[in-house]
């Protein structure tokens, strides 16, 4: 197994030692990296089971949509969206003369609710959603499966300075599951894809929520 990082080295190290994973730097946003990557499992794999796409940034400042900036989009962009869609590329065409494979996409529940201090985050999980469905439509008869996990409010360094609002705002009802999400819980569905119990559900979307997504009057 090879899981990547591009700048919190110690969370990687704290991984490897759980895991006993290969762990290598790696931008996402880099076609040179992107192939690299693909390359060097290449050279320690006869195939390619499962990839996992969660690499995701917030913006570097949060502002209005009436005042974001253009290289903050075209950097959120090029990470959460471009990378992801691009490495697919690359690990797809693998899977596919293979004849096997599990492919999960990380999004949010951004992808569908609105923050206007944060539009280009939104937007490019939004559009990641998208690539769920055309990677799954157009792998299915391959044999390769594609999946989305959709979290939550998940305790993570991305949150770490409003957490506290968000612990507020979960004890005030937010989520019908009144606790934050925890890595954990990403990494239960991750499972459940990577150990083939969902291989006939290509391109469901899993919702890791706590229930936010439920409509409830």
């Amino acid at each position: 197994m090879i899981a990547t990082y591009r700048g919190n080295r110690e969370a990687a190290e704290s991984l490897q030692k759980e895991t006993g994973c290969e762990i290598v730097q790696s931008d996402i946003s880099s076609p040179e990296d992107r192939a690299a990557l693909i390359d060097l499992a290449r050279s320690r794999a006869e195939h390619l089971d499962l990839l996992v796409n969660n690499a995701g940034i917030a913006p570097r400042e949060r502002a209005d949509i009436l005042d974001a900036k253009p290289e903050i989009f075209d950097e959120v962009l090029e990470t959460n969206l471009k990378g992801p869609y691009f490495l697919t590329q690359l690990a797809a065409r693998w899977m596919k003369d293979s004849g096997r494979g599990r492919i999960v996409f990380v999004t949010s529940i951004s992808s569908f609710t609105a923050s206007v201090n944060r539009g280009e985050y939104c937007i490019s999980k939004a559009g990641l959603s998208m690539a769920v469905s055309l990677w799954a439509n157009r792998l299915a008869e391959h044999g390769v499966t594609v999946f989305e996990i959709q979290p939550g409010v998940i305790r993570t360094d991305m949150i770490a300075k409003v957490e506290q609002i968000y612990e507020e705002k979960i004890a005030n009802g937010l989520l019908p599951q009144r606790r934050m999400g925890e890595a954990a819980d990403i990494a239960k569905a991750v499972r459940a894809i990577a150990d083939g119990l969902l291989d006939y559900s290509t391109g469901q979307v899993l919702h890791v929520d706590g229930g936010f997504h439920l409509r409830s009057l």
